[in-house]
């Protein structure tokens, strides 16, 4: 009998979750870059409109600040929650893309109406779509896993919400952020079991409208082809892309030293915001640039590894999450990246959690918390499979052992 009890003694009180710590290194690596760039890329842009020289400084620290509180809710809030409020949370999402068309309350800038007027700011709703996208199609996906692996009309309803969201942000316009909506639902619908045929078929009726989407109007039309010689027009069309390239041709190897760029200085367009990677490439060099692509391979690389190991655990919704964000992060970094290199046409995209922007920042920081939340529970439910394991291996231990102790006969019996 004293065998039982101390196997049982020995019994923990229950599956223990943990945040994964190479990703959460990442993410603050990420945002202390951001931090240090922002500062270095701001300084000139802020000095010329007289508003003070650390002015972008000091709001993208206030912006982080929310964005760590954002985060710290997300991560002590379980995911079921989450995917119980998925459709709210969507027909807010509908709702906050249709305000901004709204006079007064919806801010037209540069010829967009992408932001909404919030008084004593602005707020960017597509930054908040793009988490709730994630979550309507995590939740869809678990509900609906049998119809999307084996059905195309499984993939109708994704279909839809993608399309309304994608029409709402061509109509802003936004292409950069619709051409990320699109990837990012094939891609989760992809991973949640779908038949490549079906993705295909899936994607067919949204190309025609990106197709008259960029050739619509002339101003798309440009940013679409003086990319691949932006030489041919160096002061008007490739103006932003050949200073781009300037400035990382600048930093080679090393880097000209952090704060001693050149291009920054009123040369180089939304330096702290869409081209923060050129300061970056000009002032720490190829180095920076690897460093930079390695945190953000590290996020992405940790986000698809657990959720993988949460579909495999039955931690479905938090594995569709996980692969979610990770490939919303990853994505928008490769599109900023590959503008600022030339290899994109411009797109109007931040680089996350690294450039300057107010929603950007804060809404980037919520998904990274929902990310983190995700490999909590599903470390959780790791640790709880192995637990059993470890629980059944002692159970037969103890019975070996008692069946030991046993007379023959009754052994035999046993």
């Amino acid at each position: 009998m004293a065998i039982f009890d101390t196997t049982q003694a020995k019994r923990r009180q229950g599956p223990r979750g943990q945040y994964d710590l190479l990703l959460l290194v990442a993410l603050i690596g990420l945002a202390c870059v951001g931090v240090v760039m922002v500062a270095s890329s701001s300084i000139a842009v802020a000095d010329s409109q007289h508003i003070g020289e650390f002015y972008f400084l000091k709001k993208h620290l206030l912006f982080l600040t929310l964005g760590l509180v954002a985060a710290g809710v997300a991560m002590k809030t379980e995911l079921k929650l989450l995917e119980k409020f998925a459709f709210p949370l969507l027909a807010l999402a509908f709702a906050l893309l249709l305000l901004v068309f709204i006079p007064h309350l919806g801010m037209r800038i540069n010829g967009a109406s992408r932001w909404l007027n919030m008084g004593i700011t602005s707020f960017q709703p597509v930054e908040a779509v793009k988490l709730v996208l994630v979550i309507y199609m995590g939740s869809y996906l678990v509900r609906h896993r049998e119809s999307v692996e084996t059905r195309f009309l499984g993939l109708i309803k994704p279909l839809i919400v993608a399309g309304g969201i994608v029409g709402l942000l061509l109509l802003q316009p936004d292409f950069g952020s619709a051409m990320l909506v699109i990837a990012v639902t094939i891609a989760m619908v992809w991973l949640g079991g779908a038949r490549p045929i079906f993705l295909f078929l899936m994607g067919l009726p949204l190309m025609p409208a990106l197709v008259i989407a960029a050739t619509s109007e002339s101003y798309r039309m440009k940013r679409l082809t003086s990319f691949l010689d932006p030489w041919k027009d160096p002061f008007n069309d490739g103006f932003q892309l050949t200073q781009s390239l300037m400035a990382i041709g600048r930093g080679e190897w090393t880097g000209v030293g952090l704060g001693s760029s050149v291009l920054k200085l009123s040369y180089l367009p939304e330096a702290h915001t869409d081209f923060i990677f050129a300061v970056i490439g000009e002032e720490l060099g190829l180095a920076g640039v690897l460093a930079v692509m390695a945190l953000f391979a590290l996020v992405v690389g940790r986000g698809l590894y657990l959720g993988l190991k949460g579909v495999d655990v039955g931690q479905r919704f938090a594995g569709y999450v996980a692969f979610g964000i990770s490939l919303m992060i990853g994505l928008q970094a490769i599109v900023s990246i590959g503008v600022n290199l030339g290899a994109l046409p411009t797109k109007g995209l931040t680089l996350p959690l690294i450039s300057y922007g107010g929603s950007s920042m804060v809404l980037t920081c919520a998904m990274a918390g929902v990310l983190l939340r995700a490999t909590y529970e599903i470390n959780r439910a790791l640790d709880a499979r192995q637990g059993s394991h470890r629980v059944a291996v002692a159970t037969t231990a103890t019975d070996d052992v008692a069946a030991a102790a046993l007379p023959e006969h009754e052994a035999e019996a046993a």
